[in-house]
């Protein structure tokens, strides 16, 4: 068998995530990071799509989640590790981290963010 990791980085997105008011209307720039483990076996050998995971169908399920307005950046990365466990079940764990381009606290912070981490 040969393990591998498949990983978007930085996936990029206008979108209306918090729980105030101003963050709801003006909305703000997320960065979204995949990272995935599965067996590369065939597709290392094939060099068939088919016999791999699609980015494409990563992305989409990524941004159709980040169009969807949360409170918590928790409930957005929970709806897209469900929705990509449902559609990808070759995945053996993976990971999505959300980056919130600066949050609204009392002080400079450029990125808050949330990781939450998938097993089989």
């Amino acid at each position: 068998m040969i393990n591998g990791i498949i990983e978007l980085d930085q996936m990029r997105f206008w979108a209306f995530h918090g729980c105030l008011e101003n963050e709801r209307k003006s909305g703000n720039l997320f960065l979204v990071d995949f990272k995935g483990e599965l067996d590369l076996t065939e597709a290392s050998e094939s060099d068939c799509l088919e016999d791999t995971v699609n980015y494409a169908g990563i992305h989409e399920i990524v941004k159709a989640e980040m169009a969807v307005p949360s409170d918590l950046l928790e409930h957005v990365a929970g709806r897209i590790v469900r929705a990509i466990a449902a559609e990808f079940p070759q995945f053996e764990r993976f990971s999505i981290r959300i980056s919130k381009h600066n949050p609204p606290v009392d002080g400079p912070v450029e990125w808050s963010r949330v990781t939450l981490k998938y097993e089989k």
